[in-house]
Order: C-alpha cells, then structure tokens, then sequence
C-alpha cells in the first residue's frame, strides 16, 4: 500500500471506532488494528490520536468502557458501544455513504467547461 502519510477527520475517526466496537467489547490497540486491517493499512491510527477519541466517544456516552484483561494477560480498558452509540452509528453510516457518493460523483463527472 502506498506509504503516504493519510490524515483521519475527526468525524471519519470517530465512525471507524463506532465500527470497530460495535461487535462487542475490545481494547483500544485492537481497534487500531481492525482500522488498519479493514483499510488495508491505508489508514494508521496513533495512541496519540485513538485514545483522546476514545475519551472523547465516552463523555458523548456513544461508548462505555470497563477494565479487563487482555489476551496476553494484561489490564486494559475495552470499549463497546451504548445504545446512543449504536444509534450514532446507524446516523452517520447513512451521512458517510451519501457524503461518499457525492465525492465519487464528483471524480466521475467531466471537469468544469474552461472560462472564456
């Protein structure tokens, strides 16, 4: 994959972690993870950049987090989604797929007619 350094909007952050949690509880470098995976490590997510929207996604109570153990046998926080949280998601799917289509539109469509 191209090794160009792409910038998530905090919005288009925020759905991927709505996604990522939305199967059930995971921590935080399992979402990573799934993000990577599911661009096909287009997209990279920084400790620096997940963990401050992850505290950002619960005081908004679209997620809620319990500490547990991870597979390796070590403490960390999973993370899952609220009702509010699955019903945030559901909204902004629908936005995202219009938003996206319109881009995709755009690229399609024959540039501008050239200005006299």
């Amino acid at each position: 994959m191209p090794s160009e350094n792409v910038e998530v909007l905090r919005g288009t952050l925020d759905l991927l972690i709505l996604k990522a949690v939305s199967g059930g509880p995971v921590h935080g470098y399992a979402i990573a993870r799934w993000i990577e995976e599911a661009t096909n490590d287009l997209l990279r997510i920084e400790e620096g950049t997940l963990y401050p929207a992850l505290h950002r996604l619960e005081t908004k109570e679209w997620i809620g987090a319990e500490w547990g153990t991870s597979g390796n046998n070590r403490r960390a926080k999973f993370y899952a989604l609220t009702p509010k949280g699955r019903a945030r998601l559901r909204q902004e799917r629908v936005a995202w797929t219009r938003y996206a289509g319109a881009v995709f539109a755009a690229l399609a469509a024959p540039p501008a007619p050239r200005s006299a």
